[in-house]
């Protein structure tokens, strides 16, 4: 009986099934994640994002004093003149009481209305601010929210600070082309107080977009 050596139905040789078995055991490895997997391939924990609350807390601080200060100057801007008038046809000289106070002026009421939902809101956004400083990654719900509210305020506060920072404009230089007399000359503790309660009031606006770029920042770096 003949043996058929090279024909199709002899065993393998110990070389091809050598390299059969390596193959299946490396397949198996790279299918089952086992500890062949080469070390150049495990990716290391990015580290999180920075906590930047305390200076957010920082700037709320000085939002709700630049608010109040800003309010407390306002409503203290009365003051009581003497004007002088001259009734037809004598043309004798009486002298009127005059107060000047912000009442009398719309802008300067908005400015006070606006100092006041902003002290308010600091005061709010300072406690989220403190119980956010002791959290090692503080939600991004909580910045949405804030960065929401602050461009809200920020857009409020401008807007009263320019009206104010007009009229006060008009009280100091007056306008010829339309006959107003400036009052500054006369009323020069009330311009003073509206002119402080003005620039007070430009350093709240800018602390609120400080803050909407602090969130903002804060926001994109736990988005990464």
């Amino acid at each position: 009986m003949r043996t058929h050596r090279g024909g199709p139905f002899c065993n393998p040789t110990p070389r091809r099934a050598q390299a059969m078995a390596s193959t299946e055991t490396s397949t198996t490895n790279d299918f089952s994640g086992g500890k062949t997997a080469p070390e150049s391939g495990y990716v290391v924990p990015s580290r999180p994002p920075p906590n930047l609350f305390l200076l957010d807390f920082g700037l709320r601080v000085l939002l709700f004093a630049s608010a109040v200060s800003g309010i407390v100057v306002m409503v203290t801007s009365k003051q009581t003149e003497l004007i002088p008038v001259s009734v037809a046809p004598s043309s004798q000289i009486f002298f009127i009481s005059r107060d000047a106070k912000f009442q009398h002026s719309p802008a300067f009421i908005y400015l006070v209305a606006a100092l006041s939902v902003t002290g308010l809101y600091s005061i709010i956004t300072m406690l989220v601010s403190l119980l956010s400083i002791a959290s090692p990654s503080p939600s991004p719900r909580t910045l949405f929210l804030l960065i929401l509210f602050d461009t809200l305020l920020a857009g409020v506060m401008a807007s009263a600070t320019g009206n104010a920072g007009s009229v006060a404009y008009i009280g100091l230089k007056g306008n010829s082309h339309v006959n107003w007399n400036k009052i500054c000359n006369v009323y020069g503790k009330f311009c003073r107080h509206v002119g402080s309660s003005t620039a007070v009031s430009l350093v709240a606006s800018i602390v609120l977009v400080l803050l909407v770029v602090l969130s903002s920042y804060s926001l994109y770096r736990r988005s990464r």
